[in-house]
């Protein structure tokens, strides 16, 4: 597997600085197959912390937050249970530490991970998937915000499409990843083929979902503000300097604004 980690691996959290909560964002890929039962295969998935001050009122930042993050590809089909494995490790450290943990349409990524770990589904994500349906008993104490369901508040438009949901909430989310092939091509191109800006496509797309989330979770809690567009492509690039390099494709620095190279 592909392993990029600010921690020690999957399963380690990182220390919450003085006076803030911490929160933990978490999104998977699958490969669908609507044709059987349970046929979605999770290939990839990430997870972001973010440390947010603790306060009356919305902190109002200007730009993107520093981030820890653990992003994990598949380089084989017969690696899944690892992945699994990894997943599990992390959510449960998410449900042990995290004063918010956040998803999009995070019932489905728990419920693909749960599918495909087979007959023995790791506790943390049984523990994980009953605190998501226990979200809203409560509203004193939430600590899983499922962005797709629980930010309308926030919201005048009907989509709930991650993508509109951040436009409408001045979150530059552009996805350049996509504007010649659909994610499952990006992951065959990978896996039939060793292209490895596929997958490095992929992997920025993943942890684009998973950080835009927890902005979007954020604001719907009235953690955070921002009043100009957030670019959280600059806030990615920032934090993944040097080990992507989809990351330094001309493609990608044109959605940097000033100071990209272009």
């Amino acid at each position: 597997m592909h392993v990029i980690t600010d921690l020690d691996g999957p399963g380690q959290i990182p220390t919450r600085p003085s006076g803030c909560r911490l929160i933990a964002s978490v999104d998977v890929e699958w490969s669908k197959n609507y044709q059987i039962k349970d046929g979605n295969r999770a290939f990839c998935y990430s997870i972001v912390w973010i440390a947010v001050p603790v306060s009356d009122t919305a902190v109002r930042v200007d730009g993107g937050l520093p981030f820890w993050s653990t992003s994990l590809y598949l380089d084989r089909d017969d690696e899944r249970p690892d992945l699994i494995e990894a997943a599990a490790a992390d959510i449960g450290a998410a449900c042990e530490n995290a004063d918010l943990i956040v998803g999009h349409q995070l019932c489905s990524d728990l419920a693909v991970l749960s599918a495909n770990a087979g007959p023995a589904v790791p506790a943390a994500l049984t523990a994980a998937r009953q605190a998501w349906r226990d979200r809203r008993s409560d509203s004193g104490s939430q600590r899983v915000i499922d962005t797709r369901y629980d930010a309308g508040h926030v919201l005048a438009q009907t989509s709930r499409r991650l993508v509109d949901v951040c436009g409408e909430l001045n979150l530059d989310v552009t996805q350049p990843e996509l504007a010649r092939a659909s994610m499952t091509a990006l992951h065959r191109d990978w896996l039939h083929r060793s292209d490895v800006q596929a997958r490095e496509r992929v992997t920025v797309l993943n942890l684009r979902h998973s950080l835009s989330t927890a902005y979007v979770a954020l604001r719907a809690v009235g953690y955070l503000s921002w009043r100009a567009p957030l670019n959280v492509n600059a806030n990615l690039a920032t934090q993944w300097a040097g080990r992507v390099g989809w990351l330094e494709h001309p493609t990608f620095r044109d959605l940097l604004g000033e100071g990209a190279s272009k």
